[in-house]
């Protein structure tokens, strides 16, 4: 390739990185431009959807639940690569992209196996 051919098509890529930090750096200096700038008691509480607060904010939240978070991402990705395979094993696939695909499904529910035989979905609510 020619040095100009590719100068230019970097030229592409720069100008749209340039453009989408443009717009990063507007979305964000724009507001604090704009926004009014009273501090009061209005402004410093917490916002619940309309409705006057009541209690304390800083409530203990439980740790454990961040498992089920981990969990729950890690079977949604697993979805998210399962579609597609689903999708061309559909339009006529071979018996290696079924079994590659059953080995998959395997491991996710080995997966699901060892956490609940560490104990992961059980605890006591005095753990909480």
């Amino acid at each position: 390739m020619e040095l100009e051919t590719i100068l230019r098509d970097f030229g592409f890529v720069l100008a749209f990185v340039v453009l989408a930090l443009l717009f990063g750096l507007i979305a964000v200096f724009i507001p604090r431009l704009i926004a009014p700038r009273t501090v009061g008691a209005k402004t410093e509480s917490v916002y619940e959807c309309g409705m006057d607060p009541f209690g304390s904010a800083w409530i203990r939240y439980a740790a454990l639940f961040y498992l089920y978070a981990l969990i729950f991402i890690a079977f949604d990705v697993d979805v998210l690569y399962l579609f597609p395979v689903a999708t061309s094993y559909v339009r006529g696939g071979k018996p290696e992209e079924f079994l590659a695909l059953a080995v998959f499904v395997l491991l996710l529910v080995l997966a699901i196996a060892y956490a609940w035989g560490k104990g992961v979905f059980r605890w006591k609510y005095e753990d909480l």
